[in-house]
């Protein structure tokens, strides 16, 4: 039995209750430890909406979740950690004290790291009993759902961090040297502070600004980062017609990056003001599940073409993968998974069009259980779906685990029928199920042929062990 992971979170806020949800909803068990009387609750609201999107990312069974717990001390937090993330107040006295105490406390093999938007390695190492232990492990809000983290730090300890992260799905980037900001926020702070001057020389508001951006190239840098959008502008000479065509505009007297607006009052209520006017009909909660949702939409709509933060998603999915079902004497499940938020209709369920796509996926299993994988694909041979009969039972709503019973009726020539129940697995109430047939076929001609080989042998196994099972009870009904 493969060790359970610890992670000690130490900071409960926004970002720390993140760090807590990624860890625990991969599996590990999770301390959190913050003086601040309102933690459990705090932690509570973001792990619920994590909760609700993380899982909707994956079409796998995702890990169980871990065991979450709350320790009065850093001392008793650390004990026992794998992984230690501060994530404490931008005060490097403070996170000086906060180290001090973890090292006192913690394995020498623990890491270490800072959820710093700010403070290079060697300013968080300064007195430090291991300094190699302590790296930047930068993350974005929320933790949970962006996979980005910038680590810096000793080479050795950051190769360390690396891997775990990346089992935990999350796409971890070695900055090559230390500076100031790391690489995002410095990206960030540009456009911060541009857009600062845009507001108070009254040229935009702060919803115009946003609107640029959701609508215009936030859209196409989400999807191809900077440099790959700007290759394609440059046509088919690409990115040194770019340069060539572009490159001027760099010392027209355009931005005021360099010059920064001073935070006044009136400036300050400017901002604010525009701001309630933009999003004060929700609530910061309401916000964070828009925010929540949206993200998972386009990250699941990336899955599906094998790109940028979809492709992390597909790894990560078949990293996590359970394995194929064995015991063949009883029906089987073919699939778990949460129900995402691209599935809903607009009656508040899922769209019925989601429940096919679930039993295909289960029927896939079955495919892969007897050996017509992508190699069989590839050789020219598949199965065809040829009717699909899908009742109705229960409603499935936003969140929901569901997970998948299959029983093959029949597996006879060209000829697979299964039968499939899809349960939601926290009350096991039924709320779907089909009836599927399939037929074999050469994929030269289009046509119905037998199955050949293993597959032949596989699936002519499969069907005389489920022929010695009763017919399903939803069947008998």
């Amino acid at each position: 039995m493969s060790k359970i992971m610890k992670a000690a979170i130490i900071g409960g806020g926004v970002i720390g209750g993140g760090w807590a949800a990624r860890f625990l909803l991969n599996g590990w068990d999770v301390v959190v430890s913050d003086p601040d009387p309102e933690v459990e609750r705090k932690v509570g609201e973001v792990l619920a909406n994590a909760r609700r999107s993380l899982p909707a990312l994956s079409d796998v069974t995702v890990p169980k979740e871990g065991k979450l717990s709350y320790a009065a001390s850093i001392a008793d937090a650390v004990a026992g950690a794998d992984w230690i993330q501060e994530s404490a107040p931008e005060r490097l006295d403070i996170k000086h004290i906060i180290f001090a105490e973890i090292q006192k406390h913690c394995s020498d093999q623990a890491l270490i790291g800072s959820s710093t938007s700010g403070f290079k390695p060697s300013e968080l190492q300064q007195g430090a009993a291991r300094p190699e232990q302590i790296f930047v492990a930068h993350p974005f809000n929320p933790v949970y759902l962006l996979p980005v983290i910038e680590l810096v730090g000793v080479q050795e300890t950051a190769e360390r961090a690396k891997q775990v992260l990346e089992d935990i799905g999350m796409k971890p980037l070695i900055v090559r040297k230390e500076i100031d900001a790391h690489i995002a926020d410095r990206f960030l702070e540009a456009v911060w502070r541009e857009a600062l001057w845009l507001i108070k020389d009254g040229i935009a508001t702060t919803q115009e600004i946003d609107d640029v951006i959701r609508y215009g190239f936030g859209m196409r840098w989400a999807q191809m980062g900077l440099f790959e959008t700007y290759r394609i502008a440059g046509g088919e000479a690409g990115m040194r017609h770019f340069i060539a065509q572009f490159g001027p505009c760099l010392s027209w007297p355009w931005t005021k990056l360099m010059d920064v607006p001073e935070l006044t009052e009136e400036l300050t209520n400017m901002i604010a003001d525009q701001s309630d006017a933009q999003s004060g009909m929700h609530s910061i909660r309401e916000l964070e599940r828009i925010r929540d949702d949206n993200l998972v939409a386009m990250m699941r709509a990336l899955k599906g073409r094998n790109w940028g933060a979809g492709e992390l998603l597909n790894a990560q999915d078949a990293r996590i993968k359970p394995p194929l079902p064995e015991d063949t004497d009883q029906p089987f499940m073919t699939l778990e998974r949460v129900i995402p938020v691209d599935w809903m209709d607009y009656n508040g369920h899922m769209n019925e069009s989601r429940y096919g796509q679930v039993f295909s996926d289960a029927g896939d299993v079955v495919m892969q259980m007897v050996g017509a994988d992508e190699g069989y694909i590839a050789g020219g041979l598949s199965y065809f779906t040829v009717s699909n009969e899908i009742g109705y039972l229960n409603e499935t709503h936003l969140g929901d685990v569901i997970h998948v019973r299959t029983q093959v009726l029949e597996a006879r020539g060209k000829k697979l029928r299964m039968y499939h129940e899809m349960i939601r697995t926290s009350d096991g109430d039924l709320l779907a199920t089909c009836n599927q047939l399939l037929i074999h076929v050469s994929l030269e001609t289009r046509r119905a042929c037998e199955p050949e080989g293993e597959v032949l042998a596989k699936i002519t196994a499969l069907g005389e062990a489920q022929s010695k099972l009763a017919k399903p009870a939803s069947m008998r009904d």
